[in-house]
């Protein structure tokens, strides 16, 4: 017997990868229901169509709803996928060039952006989670791929949520491991620590045997270009840094690249764009190849996964968002970390690890007091906390840019910070 699915936020052109998961792995995963909610009708017709094509094209026997009502789409669910953008790319803009006027890292996930863009995402994601604790089905599960994705886990599952936060760049990790090394991508454990867009590569396993060393002495150079970050920083490091880490590494070299360049947002814009034009072609019934640009490469593959593994119980590892529950030692057991982890119909049980070093735990500390703190301010509305958690951002360099950050991100985003009026 099949369950309930629902998509918040199917209007992303990301929905094709998340319906073509549950087509690869329908004899695991079989789906009785899909229903795909977006607020925006247009975006949802046009992106809910090609999903549809895609599941007819495919057999597909169950039942496939685009709606506008939660209420609808919610009740009954057995699982709530959110990958929600309040604001829209618009917001996504502000949040990449408003930091910039104040000398501060312009991303929608790290840094002054990423906090303008929790304050925006966490109240629309808890009262998510509340409908679904409502009215869902019992014991459904809410899995978070909305971004900053560590922060939101943190607020749902400091609220009891049953739910579980995803992000496809450990997933890219290792299939890119398991490529290099020609072994099929099961055969590749990776010891990834650290919190979402702040975590590091400590281990390698391909059978068990760790080839982490033999990366850093043969393909340093290339691991280096793909890090952006100097190849003696990862020797000396030890480990190979996501990408995200280049905001703390090499701060100003990437502020000076944001202040004279395009943004990220005007390139996904136009990318998203063009990816919607293919949507409404009547005869696509595949993703098209384009939306490996818009960034969610193995992004169907890891939700796939990790709902099949929840619905199955069957036990795969997978690189989550979870409570740490004593698996870093060094680390709060309530903190949510990015860690791999065994998944089954209880949830994700990570993987104990060793502890960090100290290079490491002095900024995955700091960026974790950063988001408790933004996490309270989003909920309460109170400024002088949202003053506090910006003063406590690694990417934000004094008081005189917090406040005036904070003036400007508020009154630029007053539409969707009514607790903040």
């Amino acid at each position: 017997m099949g369950v309930k699915v629902a998509i918040v936020g199917a209007g992303s052109t990301y929905t094709p990868e998340l319906v073509e998961g549950f087509i690869l792995r329908a004899d695991r995963f079989p789906v009785d229901e899909l229903a795909l909610l977006d607020i925006d009708p247009s975006r949802l017709e046009v992106v809910g169509g090609l999903a549809l094509r895609m599941l007819d094209r495919a057999g597909f026997g169950g039942r496939a709803v685009l709606t506008g009502d939660r209420d609808e789409a919610i009740d009954g669910a057995s699982f709530v996928i959110v990958q929600l953008r309040v604001g829209g790319q618009a917001a996504r803009l502000l949040d990449e060039t408003i930091p910039l006027r104040f000398g501060c890292i312009g991303q929608e996930t790290t840094g002054a952006g990423g906090f303008a863009k929790a304050l925006r995402t966490v109240p629309v994601v808890l009262e998510l989670a509340e409908l679904a604790g409502r009215s869902g089905a019992p014991g459904c599960w809410f899995i978070d791929f909305t971004n900053p994705t560590g922060l939101v886990t943190q607020a749902l599952l400091d609220r009891e949520v049953r739910a579980i936060g995803l992000c496809n760049v450990a997933i890219g990790f290792q299939r890119r491991f398991a490529e290099r090394f020609g072994v099929e991508p099961e055969r590749v454990e990776l010891e990834h620590v650290g919190l979402n867009h702040l975590s590091w590569v400590r281990a390698v396993k391909v059978d068990g045997v760790d080839r982490l060393p033999e990366l850093l002495e043969t393909d340093l150079a290339e691991l280096s270009v793909e890090a952006e970050l100097p190849p003696e920083l990862l020797r000396a490091l030890g480990a190979i840094p996501s990408y995200y880490l280049r905001y703390y590494y090499r701060t100003r070299e990437v502020l000076e690249r944001q202040t004279h360049g395009t943004t990220r947002a005007e390139e996904v814009a136009q990318i998203e764009h063009d990816l919607l034009e293919l949507y409404r072609d009547p005869d696509l019934a595949e993703k098209p190849q384009l939306l490996e640009r818009r960034g969610g490469a193995f992004y169907s593959e890891a939700a796939a996964q990790l709902v099949a593994s929840l619905a199955s119980g069957t036990g795969d590892v997978q690189v989550v968002n979870a409570r740490n529950a004593g698996a870093i030692a060094n680390l709060a057991d309530d903190d949510v970390v990015e860690v791999a982890a065994r998944v089954d119909t209880d949830g994700a049980h990570p993987i104990p690890v060793a502890p960090l070093g100290q290079d490491m735990l002095g900024l995955v500390q700091h960026a974790k007091a950063y988001e408790r703190l933004t996490i309270e301010a989003a909920t309460t509305g109170d400024r002088l906390l949202a003053l506090k958690a910006l003063l406590t951002n690694p990417l934000v360099p004094d008081a005189e840019a917090a406040t005036g950050l904070l003036d400007a991100i508020l009154d630029a985003n007053r539409e969707h910070l009514p607790r903040f009026a």
